[in-house]
């Protein structure tokens, strides 16, 4: 039912929107990013922006925190014209945004990196007791004393929310906040979002979950291709019907078929290794396996000993011992990467910008970093075999680019970690080890890349998925682990894992279930071998 008119009367007598954006456009050599886009977001209301990679959410973002001047258009805040010429002007205003790339300085604290951000009447000791504060008040566990360049991505992540929060934003953009949050960490960030609504702040809300976009947001706008395609209110929509406004299709469903496993290929057995540092996680006697032709998934809160373990894996980190992690029969504990890639293992990365790609290099000179088919036996790079192989990755998997040489740092988050698992699994490995498949990317996106990982699996490779995305795991999975303080758990078989029970054991409360399912199971078949006598 639609509610009745409103009067010229009450009109007047409601506040102007907090936040309205008209007609904006922001050009860039090789694209449009935003064509004439309109916004209109109302003071406590949980505003939702909705679209594919590339579609240009991040740019209008930007526009609005001040990062990027637009060419046309007009902003205004509060019923006020306001002319947003820098980030610091946006926070004057009380806008305050937490970026799906984050913008931390690795060599500075937690505390240190929150507080160049505040104005510098409070004393860094103040800052710090406010951090902790707010961390306890949000359940956005974190110590200010830590180096960032300790922290995982998700951690990462939660110092991006709480130095927004600190600033008591009246707007706050957040771009992918729940990318690398489990479950339960994202119920506590929407109480924390519900909260700040109803105490009048407005929130602009990016995100590829179409689930949690329809379980939060009072609002939504659609972009697509730079252009405002639709205006709803999410709760009366359905998955399918967002996924059509935003790419024009509902994603392919998934095809997971049963398939028979081979060899082994990764042995990990007794893998204990003291943390690197004193931030890091000790890792206590790992032993799980992964098999030709199984997607094997490990799930767990971040910063639970997630990269200690890719490290160890990938060749990163050399101190195991030689016995521990075997790949295709072979001792690699002590291999460097490029000795474990000549026996088959590909990996990529949780970090797309500075790890997984160099950001100023082109993406055909990116495939360099894992691959050296296109360099001659005297050293030369073959330039244009190399443009070559880069455009036959980008049209496979459909990346959005400027071509074979548009810098890694000019594609959306989305685009660049298609090239990015693209590039690995194009290389045809035995073993693919990758990290956060999908984190930040739009639903059509995820869909092709889960489906590549199956269809890789389905071929005979075996795959390793670190992720903290527990519906991810579910869809792709065979079977899952739970890393919890550097412990793991034993494997569980997909189809008797929920999200309670993966829930329950990433705080390390698992063998008390396995002891319980297991005394179940003799107890079943001991009545079954009753019955039968």
């Amino acid at each position: 039912m639609s509610s009745p008119p409103t009067s010229p009367a009450q009109a007047a007598s409601l506040p102007p929107p907090r936040l309205q954006l008209t007609g904006i456009t922001k050009r860039y050599p090789a694209v449009v990013a935003n064509s004439g886009v309109s916004l209109t977001v109302l003071p406590g209301e949980i505003h939702a922006v909705l679209g594919e990679n590339g579609a240009g959410k991040s740019t209008l973002m930007k526009v609005i925190y001040g990062s990027v001047k637009p060419d046309e258009g007009s902003v205004l805040f509060n019923g006020q014209v306001v002319q947003v010429r820098n980030p610091q002007e946006a926070r004057a205003l009380g806008i305050a945004m937490v970026f799906q790339h984050f913008s931390l300085f690795d060599t500075l604290t937690v505390a240190e990196n929150v507080w160049l951000g505040l104005d510098k009447s409070q004393a860094l000791a103040e800052v710090t007791q406010r951090i902790t504060a707010k961390a306890a008040e949000y359940g956005l566990d974190i110590d200010p004393l830590r180096p960032v360049h300790t922290l995982s991505v998700g951690e990462m992540q939660r110092v991006e929310i709480i130095r927004a929060l600190l600033t008591n934003p009246k707007v706050l953009i957040l771009d992918e906040p729940t990318s690398v949050l489990t479950p339960q960490a994202v119920e506590k960030l929407f109480v924390v979002l519900r909260k700040l609504a109803s105490e009048g702040c407005s929130i602009l809300y990016i995100s590829h979950k179409l689930h949690e976009i329809r379980a939060l947001c009072t609002a939504c706008t659609v972009l697509r291709g730079g252009k405002v395609t639709g205006v709803c209110n999410p709760a009366e929509e359905s998955n399918a019907s967002l996924s059509r406004l935003m790419i024009g299709a509902e994603p392919p469903a998934l095809e997971h078929r049963a398939v028979q496993t081979g060899a082994t290929v990764l042995r990990v057995q007794g893998l204990s290794l003291p943390r690197a540092d004193q931030f890091g996680v000790d890792l206590m006697d790992l032993d799980f396996e992964v098999k030709a032709g199984e997607v094997v998934g490990i799930a767990g809160v971040s910063g639970n000993g997630q990269r200690e373990l890719l490290y160890a894996l990938s060749g990163e980190d050399r101190r195991a011992e030689p016995a521990s992690i075997q790949v295709s029969g072979q001792n690699a504990g002590r291999m460097g990467p490029g000795q474990r890639r000549a026996l088959g293992l590909h990996f990529v990365p949780e970090e797309r910008l500075g790890r997984g790609a160099v950001p100023t290099m082109g993406l055909a000179h990116n495939l360099l970093l894992t691959r050296t088919n296109s360099v001659s036996g005297s050293g030369w790079i073959k330039v244009g075999a190399l443009q070559k192989h880069a455009e036959a990755i980008i049209q496979r998997f459909n990346v959005k680019a400027g071509g074979p040489n548009a810098a890694a740092k000019s594609l959306s988050g989305g685009n660049l970690q298609k090239f990015i698992v693209g590039r690995e699994i194009d290389a045809n490995p035995k073993l693919l080890i990758v990290s956060q498949p999908t984190w930040g990317v739009d639903v059509g996106a995820a869909a092709q890349i889960r489906g590549s990982i199956l269809a890789l699996r389905d071929a005979g490779c075996a795959v390793l998925v670190v992720s903290e995305e527990l519906d991810e795991l579910f869809e792709i999975c065979d079977r899952l682990h739970v890393v919890a303080k550097g412990h793991l758990s034993p494997s569980v078989p997909r189809a008797n894992a929920t999200v309670e029970r993966i829930g329950e054991w990433m705080s390390g409360l698992w063998n008390a279930d396995v002891q319980a399912h297991l005394a179940q199971q003799q107890s079943q078949a001991r009545a079954g071998e009753a019955q039968h006598a």
